[in-house]
């Protein structure tokens, strides 16, 4: 067995030992000194939600300690809802003056990446959001028809209409970003395997594996991909996916030195400690 394997095996093995034990001594998960993040769920082409939310995310950071602003969008950003279009414009115009931005990638955005690069997938692409991001941009061949000849019409104009910096943005998202005692990602992690060693399927898709799972994964997971009504506040994990195109509330969960908060589109703020883990 050569030394690599061996190291492997090693490292995935202290991980599994460290997701075995508690979490009661385990210190609470810090951010880096002097920045706030603010993390926000799934959007599905809600451009009405987001642009409220952003407004609210300003008016928090006016009120506290100068510092850092991080905006980490966890990805969905396209799909589902009617504006999908209106979303990226959004996005790609910059983040607000006094804020930066880490844009994740999702699996609907690999989803339409995959019906550019691919007419046929728009079959698949058409039953869970893409029909909608396509009529964001004008595009209505779909609408009634299964016809190959459709599908390769309505990714020839999408590709016609969609603008250069759509594109590009689509094209670089990144598929994790780590700030302090916190991982975010789309989806969420591969239990058993080091942050640094997942993999993109994983990171856009996993569900049950990760979501039943009590370890420990070495960093608060932040994370969206599974609706649920109440931000969900786990030991090992965050899900805040509240399932915007439906339920008309975007959350965004706020971390800082003096710890989490909840700031959503709807007139409600959730403190952390009162939030629901179901």
């Amino acid at each position: 067995m050569s030394g690599t394997t061996v190291s492997g095996l090693f490292s995935g093995m202290v991980t599994r030992l460290r997701g075995a034990m508690g979490t009661a001594d385990r210190r609470p998960p810090e951010v880096p000194e002097g920045v706030r993040l603010y993390a926000i769920g799934d959007i599905h082409g809600r451009d009405d939600l987001l642009a409220d939310l952003l407004a609210r995310i300003e008016d928090d950071a006016r009120g506290r300690e100068p510092g850092r602003n991080i905006l980490v969008y966890l990805g969905d950003y396209v799909d589902r809802g009617l504006t999908s279009k209106q979303v990226l414009d959004r996005l790609v115009s910059g983040p607000p003056p006094g804020f930066e931005a880490v844009y994740l990638k999702g699996n609907h955005e690999a989803a339409m990446l995959e019906f550019l690069s691919d007419a046929n997938f728009g079959r698949t692409w058409k039953y869970y959001g893409g029909l909608e991001t396509l009529h964001s941009y004008g595009i209505n061949e779909l609408t009634q028809s299964d016809n190959p000849d459709d599908f390769a019409r309505a990714r020839d104009h999408l590709e016609k209409v969609l603008p250069a910096s759509h594109r590009r943005f689509l094209e670089n998202l990144v598929l994790s970003a780590e700030f302090g005692d916190y991982f975010f990602a789309h989806a969420g992690v591969c239990p058993g395997i080091e942050l640094s060693r997942q993999v993109e399927d994983d990171l856009l898709w996993i569900r049950d594996a990760f979501l039943n799972s009590d370890q420990w994964f070495g960093k608060v997971v932040v994370h969206g991909h599974t609706p649920r009504e109440k931000p969900v506040f786990r030991a090992n994990r965050i899900g805040i996916d509240t399932g915007a195109y439906m339920t008309n509330v975007l959350t965004c969960l706020a971390l800082e030195a003096d710890g989490r908060r909840v700031i959503q589109n709807a007139d409600l703020v959730l403190p952390a400690t009162t939030a629901a883990n179901g």
